[in-house]
């Protein structure tokens, strides 16, 4: 039992807190999907030569896009207090956690939904417009299911990152493994319990890099 070898840990309080890291980051993951999705089709339609080519929106999401990628994860989390505070009513815990989660890494996966829409052979995209088809069939029919293998791996790569991130939320009180490797192992000196949460969220990365992984080759046609 690890209570055996690490005499400090609360079995009870790591269940919790791994609960919460599963819940922030599977949460966060399908918010980070449906808005990384659009944004990433915004950026590769309105693109010059795109199907709803339009400069001044795409310069507007891409400016959007660049503007969230740049700003370091605990930053934002601060700088977005005010807007959790009014949409969840609270700013600690696990549910306020995901606005700053989901806004940070929506624009990072929106960027590599945009370079899985480019690698979408042209030719296939050019002769469903040919055919008279609308932009949505083209969307739905063609650009999402063609380029889903890429679109998962890019959706595994955000998951791993989105657990980093929980484990910075939970140094400002957001919960999950960082929070309590962070109020239970740092601050009181019991480094074992900081090791313990480390190899807990190393296994939870290998969980999710393993069940993306096997969902991309299962869809890769190649």
């Amino acid at each position: 039992m690890l209570t055996d070898l690490f005499p400090n840990l609360k079995m009870e309080d790591l269940i919790e807190a791994t609960y919460e890291t599963f819940y922030m980051t599977i949460i966060a993951l399908v918010g980070t999907f449906i808005f990384g999705v659009l944004l990433g089709l915004l950026l590769y339609l309105t693109v010059k030569g795109g199907i709803w080519e339009n400069k001044f929106i795409n310069a507007i999401v891409a400016s959007f896009v660049n503007v969230f990628r740049a700003i370091p994860f605990i930053i934002l989390i601060l700088l977005l207090f005010p807007f959790t505070d009014f949409i969840v009513g609270t700013i600690r815990g696990p549910n306020a956690a995901l606005p700053a989660l989901i806004i940070g890494a929506a624009p990072f996966y929106g960027r590599l939904v945009e370079i899985a829409l480019k690698e979408v052979d042209k030719g296939v995209v050019e002769a469903a417009h040919s055919m008279g088809a609308k932009t949505r069939t083209i969307i739905f029919k063609v650009l999402l299911p063609e380029s889903m293998p890429a679109l998962i791996s890019g959706l595994t790569v955000t998951a791993i990152a989105l657990i980093g991130y929980t484990a910075m939320a939970g140094v400002i009180g957001a919960g999950g493994l960082g929070n309590y490797a962070h109020y239970y192992g740092f601050m009181r000196r019991d480094f074992d319990v900081v090791l313990v949460c480390t190899i807990v969220i190393v296994i939870i990365v290998f969980i999710f890099q393993f069940i993306g992984d096997f969902i991309s080759n299962r869809l890769d046609k190649r």
